[in-house]
């Protein structure tokens, strides 16, 4: 579910226009020490908006380098209280 939340576009999925986190549009902007920390908010606030009520965010980092973006998020499912640290990541043009 995180990597739908971070690889849906807002205004992809028809019935559900705002979901997503706009992270692949954010692919294209010239990589640097600013834009990973934007991206690490707005990945932050699509997740708890979208997942928020299923897990609870320990972490999230992003990196730019070697032609990938990187999404590092450490979470804990609220259900049973599993903690888990998964990585995404998109080759970058």
């Amino acid at each position: 579910m995180i990597e739908q939340v971070l690889f849906t576009q807002p205004g992809e999925r028809v019935n559900l226009p705002e979901f997503g986190s706009g992270l692949l549009g954010l692919v294209f902007a010239p990589g640097g020490d600013t834009l990973a920390a934007a991206t690490q908010q707005i990945v932050q606030a699509a997740l708890q908006q979208w997942l928020g009520d299923l897990i609870l965010l320990s972490d999230v980092e992003v990196e730019f380098g070697d032609g990938l973006l990187r999404v590092s998020v450490g979470w804990v499912e609220r259900a049973t209280g599993t903690a888990r640290q998964d990585q995404f990541q998109v080759g970058v043009p």
